[in-house]
């Protein structure tokens, strides 16, 4: 018997691929979109594919496959806030050579934060990936993310972000069609 391709999922907008479903911007989106598609369709497993932010790790156009996220404040690093949740999600069990990815709805812009991040393993921020992990998980489904560095978390995180975004499309997409 033949397995299953896998449901591939992206966020949408400027983040579509014709391969792709698109299930929204940020978290929470995610989570509602995802979750219709677990109910309704009952995919053997996910694949999220998409663009992320580095740390200061990974560079511009890296291609990362992970299965493990987290979901991080920048308020975290300055003792401004607290969670009471989980805030760690992996599909694997053993996560020490694992990329993690964090995940937040908002983009971290400073470069000091960057270096909290990386002191907390936490290599590169993508905003949907938590939440695709998290209900993968919900459902237990197996799930992963090929992410592609578009930028690093910095004051031109922006910029640098829509400068590289199409060839970023264009690597990603040919990263995926070979696989």
């Amino acid at each position: 018997m033949q397995e299953k391709s896998p449901c591939i999922v992206c966020a949408g907008e400027s983040e579509q691929f014709t391969f792709a479903k698109p299930i929204g911007i940020g978290m929470t989106d995610v989570a509602i979109n995802l979750t219709k598609i677990c109910l309704s369709e009952k995919p053997e497993s996910i694949l999220f594919v998409g663009t992320a932010g580095s740390y200061g790790t990974k560079n511009i156009f890296d291609i990362v496959e992970s299965q493990s996220a987290v979901n991080i404040e920048n308020s975290f690093f300055t003792s401004n806030a607290y969670s009471p949740i989980d805030n760690s999600v992996s599909i694997l069990k053993d996560v020490s050579r694992e990329t993690i990815v964090n995940s937040s709805h908002y983009i971290t812009t400073d470069e000091s934060l960057s270096k909290e991040y990386l002191s907390h393993n936490v290599e590169i921020e993508n905003m949907e990936f938590y939440a695709v992990l998290k209900v993968a998980k919900a459902f237990n489904i197996p799930a992963k993310g090929i992410l592609i560095v578009t930028n690093y978390c910095n004051k031109n995180a922006h910029k640098d972000f829509i400068a590289n975004h199409k060839e970023a499309m264009s690597k990603l997409t040919e990263y995926i069609n070979t696989k």
